[in-house]
């Protein structure tokens, strides 16, 4: 994604979440899944979807890739890019731990770690339990529907989780795990931040970006005219976080740390969990306060920030970026812990709910966020029970658009390719990659 097309997917995204916040009121409706849009049932029994839209697996893990390593398992968090003569390049995460039990890229046994130098490796564990998360870029022929090749883009890091695109061309992939350095199998710090370009076409030096901060990273979004990072956190006692770089063409040079706070209510529990404390479709002014040792070894980043006054958040997953205003899932927060989505005014520095999940048969664990450049909004779920993709339509009601029937995965990553002709999704748990194409138009 150039520059431009990163500008031009911003304001399209802001369009879509107008549209998106007015279904709030149809949270309270009753009814099964089943019978909100006709789906076609697959009689492959992988992903059910509208009539008209095919799908296509591009990617499994296990598969050998084009630098002779192998498709890692868990794939979560995408970015997608514009590539040479129109292809698309995605950059794909891994939420891999440094476990034999997971599907690393160097083998059930590691074997294949000497493939690489031990520089491209984050955490080599010494050796032995080296980190089996990172990223993976696939450079994908959309005419063709077809992989052209696929390599390890970052390697050593720990459940790479989800990320965001800038207008740098790049993908900021964020490890959700705060293990700390034991001096042997783990030979350093985890939950930090890192950059991958979307060309690099070759493993990236694993260089942290150390400003901003080290925690339970899940998503970020880069406001395109400063290049602020906003981040969500993944824990139940959450908090939203900005850095503001001291320049902002290069991350690796220092700037602040800051946590949102609502003006004149410090410690604001947006959760809804005990009480009603956030209305829906609620001005909440917000304020930013600097927070210091970012390096936070005792994983204390939330408390100090909650004691200064931050907003907490319920286990705060996916976000996008909007025309002036960041978007932002928090999985389990609302009084039924089905669910909330908030939307964060740049401009007006302002805080609104616009979504609470009262039916988990409308909404049930809400994570990853996307939108298509029609404008249309895509949320995905991450439950136990039944996992779909839902979407918004032209008249603000949230409707299922894909439903995973082959395992009780998650379905994350989704994203769109700069063209809009195809939906890439991951299926976490069977280590899938999906390509979705169809009559976008008609969704409209």
């Amino acid at each position: 994604m150039k520059r431009r097309d990163f500008l031009a997917t911003a304001s399209i995204t802001s369009l879509g979440f107008l549209t998106l916040s007015r279904c709030s009121s149809n949270f309270d409706a009753n009814g099964s899944t089943e019978f909100q849009l006709d789906l076609i049932k697959d009689p492959e029994g992988y992903l059910d979807l509208p009539d008209g839209f095919t799908y296509r697996i591009i990617s499994k893990s296990g598969e050998k890739m084009s630098d002779e390593l192998l498709v890692p398992g868990r794939p979560d968090g995408m970015g997608s890019f514009s590539g040479e003569n129109g292809s698309v390049i995605l950059i794909r995460n891994h939420e891999n731990s440094p476990s034999p039990t997971e599907a690393g890229a160097f083998g059930p046994n590691n074997e294949m770690l000497g493939q690489i130098g031990q520089d491209k490796l984050y955490d080599a564990g010494s050796g032995t339990q080296p980190g089996l998360g990172g990223t993976t870029t696939i450079i994908y022929d959309e005419e063709k529907g077809e992989v052209v090749s696929e390599f390890l883009s970052l390697a050593g890091t720990y459940r790479n989780c989800a990320g965001g695109v800038t207008p740098w061309n790049s993908w900021l992939t964020c490890e959700e795990d705060v293990t700390k350095s034991n001096g042997n199998t783990v030979e350093r710090d985890h939950g930090f931040v890192f950059d991958v370009p979307a060309e690099s076409g070759e493993l990236v030096d694993p260089k942290p970006l150390l400003g901003l901060g080290r925690f339970n990273h899940e998503a970020v979004a880069v406001d395109p005219a400063t290049h602020a990072v906003y981040m969500t956190e993944d824990r139940h006692d959450g908090l939203i976080y900005r850095f503001v770089p001291q320049d902002k063409n290069d991350l690796h040079n220092g700037g602040e740390l800051q946590v949102l706070a609502i003006k004149d209510k410090p410690g604001l529990d947006t959760r809804n969990w005990e009480s009603i404390l956030v209305e829906l479709n609620e001005d909440l002014v917000v304020e930013w306060i600097t927070i210091d040792e970012v390096d936070s070894p005792n994983d204390d980043l939330r408390y100090r920030g909650f004691e200064l006054g931050a907003a907490r958040f319920a286990r705060g997953e996916g976000m996008w970026l909007g025309e002036n205003e960041i978007i932002f899932a928090c999985t389990n927060g609302g009084p039924n812990k089905f669910g909330q989505i908030f939307k964060y005014n740049i401009q007006s520095n302002s805080l609104q709910l616009f979504i609470e999940s009262l039916d988990k048969t409308i909404l049930h664990l809400c994570d990853n966020l996307t939108v298509s450049p029609d404008g249309i909004v895509f949320v995905c779920e991450d439950n136990p029970e039944l996992n779909r993709i839902h979407f918004v339509d032209a008249s603000g009601n949230l409707k299922p658009f894909a439903i995973n029937r082959s395992s009780s995965s998650e379905l994350a990553g989704a994203v769109f390719s700069p063209s809009g002709k195809t939906l890439f999704v991951n299926i976490q748990k069977n280590g899938d990659t999906v390509a979705i194409t169809g009559p976008w138009e008609k969704l409209v």
